[in-house]
């Protein structure tokens, strides 16, 4: 079984939480025993999170041996310019080395669902939107990636994870997959 999340912001990527008071986790959205997440999207991240039955399907998509691409909509603070699109292109090197290169391009801003609590925005600084596509899975790595070249992260959706995408499922919500 592989099930595909659209995991809203500020829940934990996790099925249970010990907090007082507890925060929101996947158990509160997924009613499916038995499945675990095939990679992590930390807790103010949202988008698209891989659930599965399946160990070896779980490995595949999560071990960074495999190097399962990841498409991120990515808001930033600044104005990229071709340098940074370029620098993160070539793959930054970060506190834990290099990464690899990377495909990043400026888009649109994309039609996305409001995020709750809003982006902090500031009237004197814009902000733009790029593509981020990567083959790693590093421990925050887009938003250091792109603090690395000057363009700190304002809002961070994973939109496609392989061939699975986030088209179509609204956040919160989730759908059964076909495997691949």
């Amino acid at each position: 079984m592989l099930i595909l999340l659209n995991k809203p912001y500020g829940v934990l990527p996790q099925f249970t939480d010990n907090s007082v008071p507890p925060r929101p986790v996947l158990a509160d959205y997924v009613k499916v025993q038995g499945v675990y997440p095939a990679g992590r999207l930390d807790m103010d991240s949202e988008g698209l999170l891989l659930l599965t039955d399946d160990g070896r399907l779980q490995a595949r998509i999560s071990d960074p041996k495999h190097k399962m691409e990841k498409t991120y909509l990515v808001q930033v603070e600044g104005a990229p310019e071709a340098a940074q699109l370029a620098a993160l292109a070539q793959g930054v090197t970060l506190k834990d080395g290099p990464t690899l290169p990377a495909k990043a391009e400026l888009i649109a801003p994309p039609d996305l669902w409001p995020r709750d609590p809003p982006v902090r925005m500031r009237k004197t600084v814009p902000d733009a939107w790029i593509r981020l596509t990567i083959r790693e899975g590093r421990n925050r790595q887009v938003r250091r990636m792109t603090a690395a070249v000057g363009l700190p992260t304002l809002r961070l959706v994973r939109w496609q994870v392989g061939g699975w995408t986030l088209d179509g499922i609204a956040p919160g919500t989730w759908r059964e997959a076909g495997l691949r």
